[in-house]
């Protein structure tokens, strides 16, 4: 189905047969378009059944509404997540499951510490699923106009997953729909999904086999390559032409070198590996990783910098790598100085995603054009004195 617009959604909501509705309107006519949508995809009586009786969930609205955790600065945030319990129980899996970890990079190319790392992050492997009910959350962002693009389309597969009798109608998950020990989205279970204890089905909630061989396939299907690094620590100089950095302009690895970028111990840089961008989250006095293109995969299963950050760390870390070095980084904004500096950039016309607060990408990038401007560093971490500056 074609998506409108969200606007365009919203307003002409109440006026649209429900199976064109993108978004609003009535919650019944609404749930009774997709259900003729689901029928039409060959979902049977069962899985029609559950989605009659499935509810708006207000809590659902209100997680949706509230992820003040990514407005920690990274060494915050990987300070809290890369902690002793996922390290130790991550180490232990990996021996534990040894074998089935050596089957997925046999097959996907995935390695056993990228896997692990989605593992302890999302779940403590498998301890903390989730206790919304799935198919609740998900007719409630897909049927709220925020973002309907992001849900919607994981509604039929869930009710198919339900009619096959893969998952029960009322099985939970995370607030935004993720199910199992990995937080799969519906469609990646029913197309990505893989047996890998070989029972004849797929349990993504409590197979560790099927967790693994699942999650490497899915990891695989983003476009991952296989035998390439994803991340790796540096350390860099005083002075360089910070306006390359960033994840998105990669460059050969000779080229970061004849910048002075060397490894965390100061040893030369390998220049076989593949082109890499220079990432330093909290600008160029603090911590800085060379990201290869298999980290842009990371973006694939979350678009937080400050997570895919975390996750990548994490396994470079069960990979067998010290834990980065924080240095000293200058003093960054939060709360209501950073929504304060994301009004002022939009002053000058740049497009920094909402005043939100939080230090997404577009944020970044405008800081990076003002800071050019005004002859700064330009490494896409706002200070107090850019705040002063603009």
């Amino acid at each position: 189905m074609k998506r409108l617009p969200l606007a365009l959604a919203a307003t002409l909501a109440a006026a649209l047969p429900a199976l064109a509705q993108e978004c609003g309107g009535d919650f019944a006519a609404w749930k009774a378009g997709i259900g003729e949508e689901a029928r039409a995809a060959g979902v049977g009586e069962r899985g029609l059944a559950a989605l009659r009786g499935a509810q708006v969930d207000q809590r659902v609205l209100a997680r949706d509404r509230a992820q003040g955790v990514f407005t920690q600065t990274f060494i915050e945030f990987s300070g809290r997540m890369i902690n002793q319990y996922r390290l130790t129980h991550g180490a232990g899996n990996l021996k534990k499951h040894a074998d089935v970890f050596a089957r997925a990079e046999r097959e996907f190319g995935v390695p056993g510490p990228v896997i692990s790392a989605f593992w302890a992050l999302e779940t403590d492997f498998g301890a903390v699923q989730g206790d919304f009910n799935t198919l609740n959350a998900l007719v409630t962002l897909a049927h709220d106009c925020r973002r309907p693009h992001l849900f919607r389309p994981q509604v039929v597969p869930l009710l198919t997953l339900i009619d096959t009798g893969a998952l029960p109608a009322d099985v939970e998950g995370a607030w935004a729909g993720e199910i199992g020990q990995t937080q799969m989205l519906p469609s990646d279970i029913l197309t990505k999904g893989v047996d890998g204890d070989g029972d004849g089905k797929v349990d993504v909630r409590r197979s560790a086999p099927d967790v693994i061989m699942t999650t490497a396939a899915k990891i695989r299907s983003r476009g991952w390559r296989p035998g390439e690094p994803w991340m790796e620590e540096v350390r860099v100089p005083g002075e360089m032409p910070w306006e390359e950095t960033g994840r998105l302009n990669k460059l050969p690895v000779s080229q970061w070198a004849g910048w002075g970028v060397t490894t965390r111990d100061g040893r030369a840089l390998d220049t076989s590996r593949p082109e890499a961008g220079l990432m330093l989250p909290m600008g160029h006095k603090g911590p800085a990783f060379l990201v290869y293109p298999n980290f842009d995969i990371y973006l694939e299963w979350n678009q937080s910098i400050v997570y895919t950050l975390t996750a990548a760390n994490l396994a470079t870390r069960l990979d067998g790598a010290p834990k980065f070095d924080p240095r000293s980084p200058d003093e960054g904004l939060t709360g209501d100085a950073m929504k304060l500096l994301q009004q002022k950039l939009e002053t000058r016309g740049h497009d920094v995603g909402g005043i939100d607060g939080i230090l997404g990408q577009k944020t970044r990038d405008a800081v990076r054009l003002e800071q050019i401007r005004l002859g700064l560093p330009a490494d896409g971490w706002p200070t107090p004195a850019l705040l002063s500056n603009l």
